[in-house]
């Protein structure tokens, strides 16, 4: 419940001491003078219901009511079961000054979709095209011949994608190195998400998260590497800075 000011409390003692002084300065059968600051109707509601617990103005108080329902029902200014005066408003607390409800705005860590998402990913898509297009300027990439299928070229690579599996196969049986190896990463990141239930997006708080995916990248982008610039005729480990390359794009 409302905690009542104190200037109230002491308004409230004060009346309640003065309606005592006054009622023991009255003689007993006279009515206490009316106080200016009560309302008039307030004053002939006090009188009524004293004179209806006396006994003697029941029917008196229930006419007034009547007149007073039957005139404003009659004039539409006064609605029905309206108070003396036609008021419909009453007090039910007091509450203290200030806000009723403390709103306070949460950060969201959110953007919209349109445009703020969308103009980076289209700023992004602008860049990765022109990296391309001044790539394939400088860089020769022509088609080779027809293959021979007399004369296999040594060493036979697989594309660049690829070669990360093709260098597990010199060194597992192909069941585990083609299907043992490459399924348990991709379930590991299947169940990620469900072990790793932290919403935030932060890098400091996905630890785990993080730490599986550089593991998984590094160990494929290790394999690709070797298989690019370190294996050479007959598919035996060599080294570029002596051997040469045994790369085409």
């Amino acid at each position: 419940m409302t905690e009542i000011p104190e200037h109230l409390l002491k308004r409230a003692q004060a009346a309640r001491e003065k309606a005592a002084s006054s009622s023991d300065a009255a003689p007993s059968g006279a009515e206490p003078a009316g106080d200016p600051r009560i309302p008039a109707h307030l004053l002939e509601r006090s009188r009524a219901a004293k004179s209806k617990s006396d006994g003697g103005g029941a029917v008196a108080v229930a006419e007034k009511v009547a007149a007073v329902v039957a005139a404003g029902a009659a004039t539409g200014g006064v609605p029905v079961g309206a108070g003396p005066g036609g008021h419909t408003q009453r007090l039910l607390t007091v509450v203290k000054s200030g806000s009723i409800q403390d709103v306070k705005a949460t950060p969201v860590d959110k953007v919209h979709t349109w445009p703020h998402l969308l103009a980076v990913e289209f700023v992004a898509a602008l860049g990765c095209t022109a990296f391309l297009f001044f790539f394939s300027i400088f860089v020769n990439a022509p088609l080779l011949q027809l293959a021979n299928p007399n004369q296999t070229p040594n060493p036979s690579k697989a594309p660049w994608y690829f070669l990360g599996l093709q260098e597990l196969l010199t060194m597992f049986h192909p069941m585990v190195a083609g299907v043992t190896i490459p399924g348990i990463a991709l379930f590991a990141l299947i169940l990620a998400p469900y072990i790793d239930k932290n919403p935030s997006n932060k890098p400091e708080d996905r630890k785990f998260a993080t730490s599986l995916m550089t593991v998984h990248l590094m160990f494929w982008a290790v394999l690709v590497m070797i298989g690019s610039f370190f294996r050479g005729p007959g598919f035996n480990f060599v080294f570029p800075w002596r051997d040469g390359l045994f790369f085409e794009l």
